[in-house]
């Protein structure tokens, strides 16, 4: 190898600073409808409330660390039931896929965190210092006094966006009235400081600053979503049939009075000006485009303007461009294979879980037998066994019943319950509590079976009834 095949140069692209210029339009629209309803989630579900009764937290969505708790309105999850966030996880994944096989990049274009934060800073820009080109003359005449009032204004409501929404976040993790009195206080602790702190720079930095380089070059999804698409998927597309050969309409007018074809794009750059990414879109599906569909707003207002149809950038697929300049009619599959496999994972995994958790008992029990030592034989020829007996109360204070199954003659006692006037013996558990405890089963010496037999620890909630069982063993004398 020779010093000629080597090529000096940057290792990577100098970023070109994007200007996006404000445009009107349907997809537009939907945009802002979706950034008002997302952020005003965001901002106010922690305000919101839910009477779940006495002693319990009344915050609608909330995580409870201390007490290791999700609260989601009627929905309470105890840290053994972590499998339901692996279910939201991959129906999480699926919706996904499913987006990225009907529409393309429908998550990066609309819903994604990056995305609606972006738009609302760059709001915030437009309304302080301008659409694009006055951004673009301000920057130019950096140091005038009137461009670094219009700066300093900007950096200043958005950094206070920032920290509203590092604010929020600690709000899901404790009573949110509570918290934001002892924050305007200053007497939350210092964690809560903390990640505003960190939520509020990183929110600052990746809206107001990286912008489209989060989407370019850290965000792993575009990668990933370029392998599973196939030509079937609707995505944001010029209509080179339709389109080329470019010309001014002057132009354009003036090869169609000859007779010769004239597309219909002017090369008017409007679809480059609105784009958040900076992104051309005549060239074809790229890496930084987020399909947001704010060119083909841009583009239909231009061919408006100019008298000709609307259409010349949309959600189209290779296929249909093909297909138009064979003269065919264009064809659409949004039910196939790949959908249908989506959706019905979807359904399948959603199905199983909303199932397990309308079945959930409020109340579990294990057994640990006692290995030191595993038998205690008795003065008169019985045997007993010790377990721990551990009962899990997903509910208000509850007293349970407790009884040894599949052991007949078994006298069953806990250290430290009495047991009733009936015999049972009775164990109180607080509200979402688990309490410990030390059972001892005996049983007389026509009773001793001959080897270790399996058999079921019960509890019984006296009031409802609701049952959980748990099983171990018994072990005899040797």
């Amino acid at each position: 190898m020779t010093d000629d095949t080597f090529i000096e140069g940057p290792l990577y692209e100098k970023r070109r600073k994007v200007y996006p210029q404000s445009v009107h339009g349907r997809f537009r629209r939907i945009k802002w409808a979706i950034l008002c309803v997302t952020l005003g989630v965001y901002y106010l579900l922690p305000f919101v409330r839910w009477n779940r009764g006495p002693g319990l937290p009344d915050q609608a969505v909330l995580i409870d660390l201390p007490h290791r708790r999700f609260y989601f309105f009627f929905i309470e999850l105890w840290p053994q039931e972590v499998y339901y966030f692996t279910g939201l996880l991959i129906l999480a994944a699926m919706m996904l896929f499913l987006m990225n096989a009907v529409a393309g990049r429908l998550w990066c274009g609309y819903l994604c965190p990056q995305t609606v934060w972006t738009d609302l800073f760059y709001a915030v820009e437009r309304w302080v210092e301008g659409d694009r080109r006055e951004r673009m003359q301000g920057d130019k005449r950096y140091w005038s006094f009137d461009h670094i009032r219009k700066v300093a204004l900007k950096h200043f409501l958005w950094v206070m966006i920032a920290w509203w929404t590092g604010g929020a976040w600690v709000l899901y993790f404790d009573d949110a009235p509570t918290l934001v009195k002892e924050l305007a206080t200053f007497q939350a602790p210092f964690i809560a400081y903390l990640w505003i702190g960190i939520l509020t720079a990183t929110t600052y930095v990746f809206a107001g600053h990286a912008r489209e380089q989060m989407c370019i070059y850290m965000c792993p999804w575009p990668r990933i979503q370029a392998a599973l698409t196939d030509e079937w998927a609707l995505n944001v597309t010029y209509r080179r049939d339709r389109g080329e050969p470019r010309m001014s309409v002057k132009k354009a007018e003036a090869a169609r009075a000859h007779g010769d074809f004239a597309g219909d794009c002017v090369d008017c750059h409007q679809c480059i000006n609105v784009c958040p990414t900076g992104v051309d879109i005549r060239h074809g599906i790229q890496l930084g485009c987020i399909q947001c569909g704010l060119c083909i707003d841009a583009c239909d207002n231009v061919m408006s303007e100019i008298g000709r149809p609307q259409g010349l950038i949309g959600y189209d697929t290779d296929i249909n461009m093909q297909r138009r300049r064979e003269g065919k009619p264009p064809i659409y599959r949004i039910v196939r294979a790949r959908t249908l496999i989506y959706v019905a994972a979807i359904a399948i995994v959603g199905s199983v879980m909303l199932y397990t958790l309308a079945t959930r008992a409020t109340l579990d029990v294990n057994v640990l037998h006692e290995r030191n030592p595993l038998f205690v034989q008795l003065s008169d020829g019985g045997v007993r066994n010790d377990y721990t007996v551990r009962i899990l109360n997903k509910g208000a204070e509850r007293s349970f019943a407790l009884k040894v199954l599949d052991l007949p003659g078994a006298t069953v006692r806990v250290a430290g319950v009495e047991p009733g006037p009936d015999g049972n013996t009775i164990v109180l558990v607080g509200q979402d509590q688990t309490r410990e405890v030390r059972m001892s089963v005996q049983v007389s010496p026509d009773r001793v079976p001959k080897s270790a037999i399996d058999i079921g620890v019960e509890i019984t909630d006296v009031a409802s009834g609701e049952r959980a069982e748990a099983r171990d063993h018994f072990v005899p004398k040797e």
